[in-house]
C-alpha cells in the first residue's frame, strides 16, 4: 500500500465520505468520523436533514429522469460511499437495462463501491478511477460503457463544494457537460451560504482533516446550469426539487436538473 492510499484509508483520521455516511445512518465510519459529525451536528443540527435530502433528492432526479424523460445512461460523478438507493438501484428499479458509471478518485469509496454496487443482470453497473477536474479522461472512461450517441444523465450531488475557486468549478463543470450529446441532462446539488449558522459549521468541519467542502451563493451555484434548460421548478431548496409530499423541511442547499439541447 502506497503512503498516499494508506493516508485515505487511515481510520485515524476524519474522511469526508465517512462522515457523510455516518449522518445518512450508514455504518462505514469511524470514531473521528463520528466526533467531526457531531462537531459540526452541535453547531449545525440541520446537517443530518441536509444529508439525507440530498439523498433523496437523488432519488427524486433519478426516478424523474428514467421513468419520464427515458433516460437509460448515467454518469454519477463524485459518487460517495455507498448507502441506500444509489443511482444504479434506482435507476435499475425503473429500467433494469440501464448503464451506470460511477466516477471518485478516492480509493475507499471506490474500494466500498466495488464490494456493494453490483448491476441488475440487464444492465451495466462499472467504476472509473478518475479526478473530476480531468473531464477528458473521465469521458473517455465512461465511453466504455455508455454510448454517448445517445443521452447521458450527469450526476453530481454534493461533490462540487470540494472546488474552492468558482470559476475553476465551473470551467470543470462545462468541460464534462460540453461531451454529453444533446438531450442530454445535469443534475446538481449543493450546500449553500444561506445561513451563518451553516457557514459556521463548514468552517470547523474544514478545520478538522477531512477534505475542505467550500460552500457558494445560490447565485454563484445557479452558474451551473448557465445554457442549459431548466427543468421546473429550477433551481431550488433541495427538498423543493418535486417533493414526494408536503412536508416542509429547510436545508441551506440547492438543487436542480437541466437538459442540454
Amino acid at each position: 500500500m502506497t503512503d498516499d492510499l494508506a493516508a485515505k484509508l487511515n481510520a485515524d483520521v476524519p474522511h469526508s465520505a465517512r462522515v457523510w455516511n455516518y449522518w445518512l445512518g450508514g455504518k462505514d465510519n469511524f470514531g473521528p468520523d463520528r466526533a467531526v459529525g457531531d462537531q459540526v451536528k452541535a453547531v449545525f443540527p440541520e446537517i443530518v436533514d441536509a444529508a439525507r435530502q440530498t439523498r433523496a433528492f437523488l432519488g427524486r432526479a433519478v426516478t424523474f429522469l428514467a421513468a419520464e424523460r427515458g433516460i437509460r445512461q448515467f454518469l454519477d460523478v463524485g459518487t460517495g460511499l455507498p448507502t441506500a438507493d444509489n443511482t444504479h438501484q434506482v435507476a435499475q428499479r425503473i429500467a433494469p437495462d440501464a448503464k451506470i458509471v460511477y466516477v471518485d478518485n478516492d480509493p475507499l469509496v471506490l474500494s466500498h463501491a466495488r464490494a456493494l454496487l453490483t448491476s441488475s443482470a440487464e444492465g451495466v453497473t462499472t467504476y472509473v478511477d478518475k479526478d473530476l477536474k480531468d473531464a477528458g479522461a473521465v469521458i473517455a472512461d465512461a465511453r466504455r460503457t455508455l454510448d454517448f450517441d445517445r443521452p447521458v444523465a450527469l450526476m453530481m450531488l454534493g461533490v462540487m463544494g470540494h472546488v474552492e475557486n468558482p470559476a475553476e468549478a465551473r470551467a470543470i463543470v462545462r468541460a464534462l457537460v460540453a461531451e454529453l450529446p444533446p438531450g442530454s441532462y445535469l443534475t446538481m446539488s449543493d450546500g449553500t451560504a444561506t445561513s451563518e449558522r451553516v457557514i459556521e459549521s463548514h468552517r470547523q468541519y474544514n478545520e478538522s482533516g477531512a477534505v475542505p467542502y467550500h460552500l457558494r451563493s445560490v447565485a454563484d451555484f445557479t452558474t451551473f446550469f448557465d445554457g442549459l434548460e431548466l427543468v421546473e421548478p429550477g433551481v431550488v431548496p433541495i427538498p423543493e426539487w418535486r417533493p414526494a409530499d408536503d412536508t416542509k423541511i429547510v436545508v441551506d442547499g440547492y438543487a436542480g436538473v437541466a437538459q442540454k439541447l
